[in-house]
This record gives structure tokens, sequence and C-alpha cells, in this order.
């Protein structure tokens, strides 16, 4: 075999030379560059999240969704100047400095299921959020935390071997169907009491309603919805009989039928929670249907001032649970200028550090 001559040469080829080294422009005055933690400085929780925003990658936009959920909280209507369109009630400065930004919450089901209700439940008892959009799962599975467990189990656990033992497989978390029995007994009794009301007072049912109710029967701190009915706020559930609670009233239909939920009051309730808040934040976890319905009900104020996408989904199928910040905008669902961030995460290893940096931290 011969040997190529590799001796020295000048003339290395333009091409390659061009190709490579290329001249770079001024790097702006204000570029941050990429540094990530020193762990020889100990273990410092605040400054090694600090440290995210220079870290690159998702790290970076979690750090930037825990600055943009700190400016909501932070925010007074006294930041801003006196407009003419302004209520006059806020052209008081004592009024205007009392005025928060309204902060719109939404979370899939899975993460009810999941230990991070424990963080959403502390979210509500402490009023740290204004409004609540969820899945059917998303409220019943607070109810049957309250009366039985949940188990951890293996994402490599076979169904039909599940379905054999009565367990119900989500993720890599086991919820044996006795709970969805015991919960049966003690949801239908309050359906027949719903019902009555409804027939010999005229109490006309929204979801909002019924979760509320249901807050108020489960009388469990342990419970998300025990807190929003103790605080006052308002839980939203387009979707509610997609789910055990569909389940049960389909048979409580059968049982005792007539009752009725009116879903037209509850989208005029989360459009004007929008409507009339003179600036709104989003923190959205997950896709789907909460997303949509937290995104439009701020289309009616053409968008919101602030917005955080937490979840897996991508964009290329055209989903809306993958859709980043910028596709709302060009529906007018998250203003032009405002300030948000997708984090391209699972919510439940990000939110608990949002919880704790971005709230907890925050009143402590």
């Amino acid at each position: 075999m011969s040997v190529p001559d590799l001796t020295a040469d000048d003339t290395t080829p333009e091409l390659a030379t061009n190709a490579v080294l290329v001249i770079s422009e001024e790097v702006p005055k204000d570029a941050k560059p990429i540094k990530g933690y020193d762990f020889n400085q100990g273990v410092d929780y605040n400054r090694l999240f600090a440290s995210y925003l220079t870290t690159g990658c998702q790290a970076t936009n979690l750090a930037k969704a825990l600055e943009i959920i700190k400016k909501m909280r932070r925010w007074r209507l006294s930041d801003e100047p006196i407009k003419e369109t302004d209520k006059d009630e806020w052209k008081d400065l004592d009024t205007r400095s009392g005025v928060k930004c309204k902060i719109f919450l939404g979370y899939t089901s899975n993460l009810i299921s999941s230990g991070v209700r424990e963080a959403i439940r502390y979210l509500v008892q402490h009023k740290m959020v204004d409004v609540i959009v969820t899945t059917a799962g998303g409220i019943e599975e607070d109810f049957i935390k309250c009366r039985n467990k949940t188990y951890l189990g293996s994402f490599e656990s076979k169904g039909a071997e599940l379905r054999k033992r009565g367990l119900n497989r989500i993720g890599n978390m086991y919820v044996p169907n006795n709970n969805y029995r015991d919960f049966e007994d003690w949801i239908i009794p309050i359906f027949d009491k719903m019902l009555k009301e409804q027939q010999e007072e005229g109490t006309l049912w929204t979801p909002s309603k019924i979760i509320r109710r249901l807050g108020k029967e489960i009388n469990d701190e342990s419970s998300v919805y025990y807190w929003a009915y103790k605080n006052d706020i308002p839980v939203y559930c387009p979707a509610i009989t997609d789910g055990s609670i569909g389940d049960m009233l389909y048979f409580h239909s059968y049982k005792s039928p007539g009752l009725v939920i009116d879903l037209v009051q509850d989208i005029r309730a989360i459009n004007n929670e929008a409507v009339f808040a003179p600036k709104t934040g989003m923190i959205i976890l997950g896709g789907g249907v909460v997303k949509h319905h937290i995104c439009n009900a701020n289309l009616m104020r053409n968008g919101a001032d602030f917005a955080v996408y937490v979840n897996t989904a991508q964009e290329f199928d055209g989903s809306d649970a993958g859709a980043k910040p910028d596709e709302a905008v060009s529906w007018g669902k998250i203003r032009i200028d405002a300030e948000s961030v997708k984090v391209h995460a699972d919510a439940t290893l990000v939110f608990p550090i949002i919880v704790a940096q971005a709230f907890a931290a925050e009143n402590s």
C-alpha cells in the first residue's frame, strides 16, 4: 500500500480555509457567556437555579420561566400609568397598589395523580393562583386520593396482568379499581342532593359549581379543591364528563335521571375572568383542553401578558398541545409584547422547582 505524501505545504486549499475559519461578527455587549454552576462553592440551591439562565438548553428556558412567574406575581397596577379607560376605582393610587396580575393555572390529570398534587395544593391553599382549569381526571383523582391511595408502580408492567389484578396504570403509578368503587359510593349521594336542589330550589349546576360543592363535601385539607372552595378560587373543567365523574354521571342518569349541567355559564365566567383583569398570566402544565381553554379565554382580552408553558409535546403535527407561545401570539391569545417561554420538560421534574423558587421562596 502506498503512503500519501504529507510533506509540509503552505498551499492549504482556500475552499477548506474559508469554510472552517469563517470570521465571526462582533458578539453583542449584553450577550451572556455560557457558564454552569461551580460545585466547589458548595451546594446552594438558589445559586444553582440562578445559574440555569446561563447553562443553556432547557435549563435556560426554566430559568426564564422562573423570571416570568416572579414578574407576574410582583406586578401591581400601580406599576402602570393611569389611563382614561381605567375604572374609576382603579384611579386611586392606594387601590392600584393592591390590584395584582390574575394568574391562570392549568394542569392535566396525571399531575394530580402524581405527587405534583401537593405542590398544586400549596399554591391554592395560600391563594397564589386565581383561576384553575383542569380535566375530569384532575378533579376526581384529588378526591379519590383523599379517601384511598395511589401507588408507585412501573412503566414496564403488562396491561393484561394489571387488568386481572384490578390495577389501573397511569405511567408508573397504580390506582386500584376499588378506589373508583369507593368514589362511586361517595359521589352518588352528593349527586342525589344536587338533583334535589335543582328540582326544589331551581339550582342550575355548572362544572365549576359542582367542583366547588365537591370541595366543600370532601372537607379534607389534603385536597386541592377543598382549598379552592375555602379560598373562593374558581375551578373550570370543560371536559368534566371525560373521566370517572362522567362514569358516575352516566350511572346516576339511570338511577335518578334529570341532573342538568350547564356549560354556558362557565364559558362566560372564565372569559370574564380574563376580560375584566388589568393584567393576566398563564402557567400551563401539559396540553390539550386545559391549555387551549386558558389561552382562548385570554383571547377575549387580546392576549395574556405573561405565559409559561411546561410540556413535552412537539409542534410538527400542528397540535395545540405542542404549539409554542409564538403560535398563540398569532391568534391573539398571548399579547405581541408579552413575556413568554415554553419549557420542554416533564412537569413532574420542573414544576416543584418552579413552586420552590418562584412561589415558596418568594413568600418565605
